[in-house]
């Protein structure tokens, strides 16, 4: 059975071939295989190495290879071995045994991973921008939802949960922009390089790479064969955007705390305690947080089995193949659910400004209102933190410090302590977030502006990743009409 095995003389025992094959790893490229295999005996045909009945002969196989269910288990190595001798066997050695020509499994797997990985490039960047929209969604009807901003996880300023919302939009936003950019070093063919060092059959890989939808190839065929280093971008890429929901999932598991309350998680997406019936455990944030070391997992295996390789291929790439199709599912799967989950949450705004309130988070506002009347920003801190120490230990908010106390906390500087009362007495949340005017702030005009900003991008890359797979799919579908005309 075995093609591949005639200088061994044997066929692999059952414990050898199991611990050698790939066919299990194998069924997310099989599609990929079969085109690449159509567009390969194509050029072979047009560049007059094989004949038209044989290009005829092997495209039909291969088309009736599409609507195959392949067994995970088989006595074959690899998907590649598989389907040759299937179309071998469909259309004959004389005519099937030439498909392989001028290439090699070296050069053919790398294609295979290539158009999977540029697939999988276009439905991550279009679920990106689903969860984007579903944030920013989120916030145009939150700007005005008070909530404190932490650092340290202590309240740090006044703020809104717009604002909040935001910031993980633009973190997912150099997500989608990081696999925009490696789907271009993704998208070159890598078929005809052969097993490394090319082939002396007058082949046009340039014919080949148009076929299957690639911007150019990649020409230096040790090159084509050996690296995987687009595999590595391509899985640090998605490690660091899973780091980015892990965050979002972090924040959203301990605001749904009881002493938090801040938000509620629907139903679906929390489960009840085994056996304490008042529970409502966010187990689909904590799985994200766990996929995510899974993720980095993966990014560790293959950046680890490429690091010593020699040049050339080598069999240990094959160990990779299985990292790429989970990286993907668990990365497409994970921006489903967090889309699902924002679309689905309730946010308690009375509890967010209660808790707002409840802080000394008009402190820096009180501070930098001193600093535009003149006084050096040290002074101005170093007498509220004072104010905000009186009322610490008196347990109770600003507004309501006295005159006296407030002459106790500007002794020995230049502040009048009549001003700054009037200052205390004038200074709100509302306030606060009204004269925040630094661009990308909190403050309410700058939370507007944002949103504006944010829609017109989704729209951008949201254009720009549909004409990409608008593309990919003319392409087989122009390859389709080819190999149907051909097998007339």
């Amino acid at each position: 059975m075995m093609m591949y095995r005639s200088r061994m003389g044997k066929n692999l025992d059952e414990i050898t071939l199991s611990y050698v094959s790939s066919i299990s790893d194998d069924a997310e490229i099989i599609f990929y295989d079969i085109v690449g295999s159509q567009a390969h005996s194509i050029m072979l045909y047009e560049n007059k190495i094989i004949t038209k009945t044989e290009v005829s002969k092997i495209l039909h196989a291969l088309e009736k290879l599409k609507k195959e269910k392949f067994e995970k288990k088989s006595d074959f190595e690899d998907i590649h071995e598989l389907i040759e001798s299937l179309v071998i066997k469909s259309a004959g050695l004389v005519s099937g045994g030439k498909m392989h020509t001028a290439r090699s499994r070296n050069d053919q797997v790398s294609l295979d991973i290539r158009m999977k990985i540029r697939d999988d490039i276009n439905t991550l960047c279009q679920c990106l921008l689903d969860t984007i929209e579903a944030l920013v969604s989120l916030a145009q009807a939150h700007q005005k939802t008070v909530m404190p901003l932490y650092t340290h996880l202590q309240p740090a300023q006044v703020g809104v949960f717009s604002h909040y919302l935001l910031a993980y939009a633009d973190a997912l936003f150099r997500d989608v922009d990081r696999l925009y950019v490696t789907y271009g070093r993704v998208n070159e063919n890598p078929l005809g390089a052969g097993p490394i060092g090319g082939t002396s059959i007058p082949i046009d890989r340039q014919s080949t790479a148009k076929m299957l939808g690639f911007h150019g190839i990649v020409e230096n065929s040790i090159d084509a064969t050996s690296t995987r280093d687009f595999v590595a971008e391509y899985v640090a890429a998605v490690a660091i955007l899973m780091t980015n929901l892990s965050r979002i999932s972090e924040d959203f598991a301990i605001w749904s705390t009881s002493e938090f309350s801040f938000i509620e998680l629907s139903d679906e997406f929390t489960s009840p305690s085994s056996v304490m019936p008042q529970k409502k455990n966010p187990d689909i944030l904590e799985l994200t947080r766990g996929k995510t070391a899974q993720v980095i997992g993966h990014l560790t295996s293959i950046l680890s089995t490429i690091k010593g390789l020699p040049s050339g291929y080598n069999r240990d790439l094959q160990q990779i193949k299985s990292s790429i199709w989970s990286t993907s599912k668990i990365s497409i799967s994970a921006l489903l659910v967090i889309k699902l989950m924002l679309m689905t949450i309730t946010i308690n705004k009375e509890k967010m400004k209660k808790s707002t309130e409840s802080s000394y988070l008009i402190a820096l506002d009180l501070a930098e209102k001193l600093v535009q009347k003149g006084i050096p920003f040290r002074t101005a801190h170093k007498v509220i933190g004072q104010l905000v120490q009186i009322a610490s230990i008196s347990k109770k908010p600003l507004s309501k410090i006295t005159p006296s106390e407030v002459k106790t906390s500007v002794k020995g500087t230049n502040v009048d302590s009549k001003f700054l009362l009037k200052l205390i007495n004038s200074t709100t949340i509302d306030s606060s977030l009204r004269d925040r005017t630094s661009q990308g702030s909190s403050g309410i005009l700058e939370q507007k502006r944002m949103i504006v900003d944010r829609m017109k991008k989704i729209k951008m890359y949201r254009e720009g990743t549909t004409k990409r797979e608008n593309q990919v799919k003319t392409t087989f579908e122009n390859l389709s009409k080819k190999v149907k005309l051909l097998i007339k």
